[in-house]
C-alpha cells in the first residue's frame, strides 16, 4: 500500500513538473532562469530551479546589438549572475547571417583565475558564479564590409531545444585571437603545462596545440616565459638524412645543421614562408650533452633559425604520462639535437622511447622553429581538425592563383581513386611545382610494390621508371592530370654513401656549388634521398618502405622505411613507390586551402 501511494505521488509530481515546464516555455522564462528536471532514480524526480541572469555589455553599455567595422576587431562581455551553488550553463547565439570571413571570438572567463574546462558556446561552472562574473568575446571581421548582428543568451537548455527564430545561430566558430605565446599559455589546460622557470612546456597526451604554418602541421612545445616566443616542431618527419660524418656528433657544422638551415631550394629554411616575418632567425639551441630530467645549463649553444628538439625538451613533453602516450610520439623514428658520446646522437623510436644512433645513420627529421612573440593567432582552436592559423599565413580565396606561388608541404588533389592526394615538394626548376604522392601507391587498399631495375641507376626504361612513365600515367592519373605534367624533367642521380652529405644526391661535392653530371630525363621520377617530403607522415603501422632515386652503391638504392628512417636496399627488392613529377608553370588553383582536409584543386590555364 505504501509503495502504491509513493508511485501515485511521484506520478503526480511528474505531471505537475511537465505542466510547469510548459508554462515556463510559453512565458520565455528560460531566457533568464535555469530550470532543470532530472530523474535520478526510477522512483524519484528532483526539480532544481535557479535565477541565473545575464547582461551583454559593448563598450561599457548594455546592448544586444554588435557592429564590427570592416577589417577590425571588437570585444564585448557577457556578465552572469548566479547565487546558486550549482552548475551554470548558457548558450550565446546571434540572429541573422554573418559575412563569410567574419570570425567569432573565443569566450574567455575574466571572473576566475582558472578558465572553465568547457569553453565556447556552452560554458559551465560547478561553483557559485557570484554577482559579477564576466566572459569576454572577441569578433574579428576580415571582410571589407562592416557587419551587424543581434546577440542573445539562453540558459539551462541545449540550443536545439530553444524556441528561437529560424535565422538565429550559435557562435560556433570558436577562435582565440592574440599573440601566439599568450594564447597558448592561456588556452592550454593548466594540467597540461609545466613551468621550469624559463619556459612553460606543454605536456601530456592530448593537448590542443596544433599550429598550421607554411604548408605543414606543427605541435607547439613551449613558450619562453620572458620573451613570449613559442617553440614548435613538425608533427611528421619532413625527410630522413644522415646526422653527420662518422665519430662527429656535433650539431654545429653537421649535415643536419646544413639541411635545416639551407636557404636554397634543397633545404628546409629555403622553403619556409617568409621566415624573417614569422620565426626567430637568431634562435639559441641548447646542445649540451645531457639526459637529465633537469633543464641543462646554457653552456653550449648554437645560433640558427632552425634546429631540433633536444633530449630534455622531448622528455619534458610527456610529464604526467609516459613516452608512448606523450603527444610528441608520432610513431616514427627521428633525431633529437643531443649527442651521446663521440659516435652517437639520441633519437626517438616508434614506441616513443629514446635510443642513441650512430651519427652516420639516416633517421627521420622533425625541424623545430621559434615563432616570434608578435606573431598572432587569428583562427582555429588548436585541434588537429582545426589548428591555430597565423596572421599572414591564413590565405583564403586562392582560386586563380598560380600553384608555383605556394609552399612546400601543402596538399593538392591530383590523380584519381585512392591515390589522388599529393603534396608540394618545392619549386626546383624555378618555374613549375614539384609534387609527390602523399603516400606510396595503393591497389585496392594494399600498397603496390615493385623492383627497382637491373642496377642502381634510374631511367625511364628501367623497371620502376618504365612503370612510372607508362602504366602510372594511364592507370593512376588521367589525361587531364597528365597534361599538367612537364614532359621532360631532369632527375639527378648522385650517389650518397654512409656518413656522407645529402647534397651528394644532386651535387658533385658537399659545397653544393656544382650540379652532378649524372642525370636522366623523364616525365615521372622519384624523390631524392634527403629531399623535402621524403619522410613518413603517419605512424609506421600505416606505412610501407619506398624507393628514392638516389643510389648508395652500384647494387643498392636508398629507401625510406615505414618508420621514417632510411636504409639501402638491393635493386632486386620489391618495395613501394611514391611518384614525383613537375607540374607546368601555368597550373592554377581552382579551390581548396591546401590543407590535408581541404587540398587544392587544379586546372591548366590556357
Amino acid at each position: 500500500m505504501r509503495r502504491l501511494l509513493l508511485e501515485t505521488t511521484v506520478s503526480k509530481i511528474y505531471i505537475i513538473a511537465i505542466i510547469l515546464i510548459s508554462l515556463l516555455l510559453v512565458s520565455g522564462y528560460f531566457s533568464y532562469a535555469m530550470f532543470t528536471v532530472t530523474k535520478e532514480k526510477e522512483d524519484a524526480i528532483r526539480i532544481v530551479t535557479g535565477n541565473l541572469t545575464y547582461k551583454l555589455e559593448i563598450d561599457g553599455e548594455e546592448t544586444n546589438t554588435l557592429t564590427v567595422p570592416a577589417n577590425e576587431v571588437k570585444d564585448f562581455t557577457v556578465t552572469l549572475s548566479n547565487p546558486n551553488n550549482r552548475i551554470a550553463r548558457f548558450n550565446l547565439y546571434y540572429l541573422g547571417e554573418l559575412t563569410p570571413y567574419t570570425k567569432i571570438g573565443y569566450i574567455v572567463e575574466e571572473g576566475f583565475n582558472t578558465p572553465p574546462e568547457t569553453v565556447g558556446t556552452n560554458l559551465e561552472k560547478s561553483e557559485t558564479l557570484g554577482s559579477s562574473n564576466k566572459y569576454k568575446v572577441r569578433v574579428i571581421n576580415n571582410s571589407t564590409n562592416s557587419v551587424t548582428f543581434n546577440l542573445g543568451v539562453s540558459v539551462g537548455l541545449d540550443y536545439n531545444d530553444l524556441n528561437l527564430p529560424s535565422d538565429s545561430h550559435l557562435l560556433e566558430e570558436i577562435t582565440i585571437i592574440g599573440e601566439v605565446g599568450e594564447v597558448l599559455v592561456d588556452d592550454i589546460s593548466k594540467d597540461s603545462l609545466y613551468d621550469d622557470g624559463v619556459e612553460s612546456f606543454i605536456t601530456g597526451q592530448y593537448p590542443n596545440n596544433y599550429i598550421w604554418y607554411s604548408g605543414k602541421l606543427w605541435r607547439a612545445v613551449s613558450v619562453n616565459n620572458s620573451e613570449k616566443t613559442a617553440k614548435l616542431v613538425t608533427k611528421e618527419n619532413i625527410s630522413s638524412i644522415t646526422y653527420n660524418e662518422a665519430n662527429n656528433t656535433a650539431f654545429a657544422g653537421s649535415y643536419m645543421e646544413s639541411w635545416l638551415n639551407d636557404t636554397t631550394v634543397d633545404g628546409f629554411l629555403g622553403n619556409l614562408r617568409e621566415p624573417e616575418k614569422f620565426i626567430v632567425m637568431d634562435a639559441k639551441w641548447n646542445v649540451v650533452e645531457s639526459t637529465s630530467s633537469n633543464r641543462p645549463e646554457d653552456t653550449k649553444m648554437v645560433t640558427d633559425p632552425i634546429g631540433l628538439l633536444n633530449y630534455y625538451e622531448y622528455i619534458t613533453s610527456y610529464k604526467g604520462t609516459d613516452a608512448e602516450t606523450g603527444y610528441l610520439n608520432n610513431g616514427l623514428w627521428w633525431w633529437t639535437l643531443t649527442s651521446s658520446g663521440s659516435e652517437n646522437v639520441w633519437g626517438v623510436y616508434g614506441s616513443g622511447s629514446t635510443s642513441p644512433y650512430a651519427s652516420t645513420s639516416a633517421n627521420g627529421v622533425r625541424p623545430s622553429i621559434n615563432l616570434k612573440s608578435n606573431v598572432k593567432i587569428v583562427s582555429g582552436d588548436g585541434t588537429e581538425a582545426n589548428p591555430y592559423r597565423l596572421e599572414g599565413d591564413n590565405d583564403t580565396n586562392l582560386s586563380g592563383t598560380l600553384l608555383n606561388t605556394r609552399y612546400s608541404g601543402e596538399y593538392i588533389r591530383f590523380g584519381k581513386g585512392e591515390n589522388n592526394l599529393y603534396r608540394i615538394v618545392s619549386h626546383e626548376n624555378g618555374i613549375g611545382t614539384k609534387i609527390t604522392s602523399n603516400e606510396t601507391l595503393k591497389e585496392s587498399g594494399t600498397f603496390k610494390t615493385i623492383g627497382f631495375g637491373n642496377d642502381s641507376m634510374f631511367s625511364s626504361s628501367n623497371t620502376i621508371g618504365f612503370f612510372l612513365n607508362g602504366e602510372y600515367l594511364t592507370a593512376y592519373i588521367d589525361d587531364n592530370y597528365s597534361n599538367m605534367i612537364e614532359d621532360n624533367t631532369t632527375w639527378y642521380l648522385g650517389s650518397v654513401t654512409k656518413g656522407t652529405s645529402y647534397k651528394l644526391a644532386k651535387y658533385t661535392d658537399e659545397t653544393g656549388d656544382t650540379l652532378t653530371s649524372s642525370t636522366t630525363t623523364a616525365k615521372v621520377g622519384l624523390l631524392r634521398f634527403g629531399e623535402l617530403i621524403a619522410g613518413q607522415s603517419s605512424n609506421y603501422e600505416n606505412n610501407t618502405n619506398y624507393w628514392t632515386i638516389t643510389s648508395y652503391s652500384d647494387f643498392d638504392i636508398w629507401s625510406v622505411y615505414q618508420g621514417g628512417d632510411a636504409f639501402s636496399n638491393s635493386y632486386t627488392y620489391t618495395i613501394g613507390i611514391r611518384p614525383s613529377l613537375n607540374l607546368k608553370q601555368n597550373v592554377i588553383i581552382t579551390g581548396g586551402t591546401g590543407t590535408k582536409r581541404d587540398p587544392f584543386t587544379l586546372e591548366l590555364k590556357v
